[in-house]
């Protein structure tokens, strides 16, 4: 026996000048989570969408008018409004300003944002390079907790650190909040609140610090490498600065005694590229000096052998080189020389709130992420402060009571 599909009266629209009108539109399920709606006017009626979240939360868009009469501009069929609610909820129709985004258009809208406000874009272009299709794809309003947590346990498995992890997740968050902000429709950042939340051991400090003697083997292992690499290492050595602020130095930059250190843009909002100058050995300004002849004042100052400039993460190779032919822990960076610098200035009693300026960085996140580190140097520092009250009577020591 053949069973009779049940059309709905939505279908045509004689049936659906039929119905009573009301402010209520009639529903018809296209999908899980997805119902067509028709509300009868006395004009041409409209169509809607309503998309359930499965939690008991739902919205409702208004599509387009109905086909009821003849001449309604923009009007669509019952069959065109269905398929006009299933790319919407899909993501693939055109964007003409009230579709809902995929996740991976959020992250395109965050990068855009970021280089907007005069940010890196780096931290959305990471986030894409671990985003699966299945993921990409999916609607924001439709994520779910579960699917998110999925994600960031999956980057564990990668081998990737704790902190890295988090860093993933708070840039994937701030794209997923974005979307959220600008369309009312999306309710569910709960579900990434939850689901990219910070891992437990994600504040643990990775920080290595390098002895002066290790340094010095750093840097000169770099210089075997190359004479450009190698000035690149021991400028980052000297100053402690972020490869980021090393890429744009100018040979404008360069003063007698001194170079003029552009800051990173960490933080949040737009913020301006500004230069602070940091001191620097008079040998070291002497050899840069002549890098300029001939040059602009804006050309780079730090360029590879070959007179390019060095890109993102360009440096890493050759630091796992300088750092194996070094016999240093592999666990060192071209942060290492960064940190060591932060903790070699805080031993020399120089003031915190001048480590914190000359590296760019603030007084709070050099007490948090520094202090430990100094612990066991201080003890000739407070040595050097002590009273000893032990007096010597006829070659013995008696204590003062």
């Amino acid at each position: 026996m053949v069973r009779r599909i049940r059309s709905s009266p939505l279908e045509n629209r004689t049936s659906r000048l039929r119905l009573a009108i009301r402010r209520k539109p009639y529903w018809v399920k296209l999908a899980e989570g997805l119902s067509l709606g028709y509300r009868r006017n006395a004009s041409a009626g409209s169509w809607s969408m309503r998309v359930a979240d499965g939690k008991g939360g739902n919205w409702i868009k208004l599509i387009a008018p109905a086909d009821d009469y003849d001449g309604t501009a923009g009007a669509l069929t019952y069959w065109d409004a269905q398929h006009k609610a299933r790319e919407l909820v899909r993501g693939t129709a055109p964007d003409d300003g009230t579709k809902l985004q995929t996740v991976a258009e959020a992250l395109t809208a965050y990068a855009a944002d970021l280089d907007l406000r005069g940010g890196g874009s780096g931290d959305a272009a990471r986030v894409e390079n671990h985003l699966p299709a299945s993921l990409a794809t999916k609607l924001v309003a439709q994520l779910n907790a579960r699917e998110l947590k999925a994600w960031r346990d999956g980057l564990l498995k990668k081998s990737l650190a704790p902190g890295s992890v988090t860093r993933y997740c708070k840039s994937f968050k701030a794209a997923l909040n974005l979307v959220a902000a600008h369309d009312p429709r999306v309710t569910n950042r709960e579900a990434w609140r939850v689901g990219l939340a910070s891992l437990p051991d994600a504040g643990r400090a990775r920080n290595v610090i390098l002895t002066d003697d290790q340094v010095r083997k750093f840097a000169a292992a770099a210089l075997e490498i190359s004479p450009a690499f190698g000035l690149l290492v021991e400028i980052a050595a000297i100053t402690g600065a972020r490869p980021v602020q090393l890429r744009r130095l100018t040979v404008g930059d360069v003063q007698e005694n001194r170079l003029l250190m552009p800051s990173s843009k960490k933080g949040r909002g737009k913020r301006r590229i500004e230069r602070r100058p940091v001191p620097i050995p008079e040998s070291l300004a002497a050899r840069l000096r002549p890098i300029g002849n001939g040059k602009p004042p804006e050309a780079p100052l730090l360029v590879k052998d070959d007179g390019t400039v060095w890109e993102r993460w360009e440096h890493g190779v050759p630091v796992r080189q300088a750092v194996k032919a070094a016999r240093l822990d592999p666990e060192v960076t071209i942060y290492a020389l960064r940190h060591s610098s932060v903790v070699r200035m805080l031993i020399k009693n120089i003031p915190v709130r001048v480590v914190a300026d000359l590296h760019d960085t603030s007084v709070a996140m050099i007490e948090q992420n520094y202090s430990k580190f100094i612990s066991h140097h201080v003890d000739d520092l407070a040595r050097s402060a002590l009273i000893d009250l032990a007096v010597p009577v006829k070659g013995n020591i008696v204590s003062l009571r």
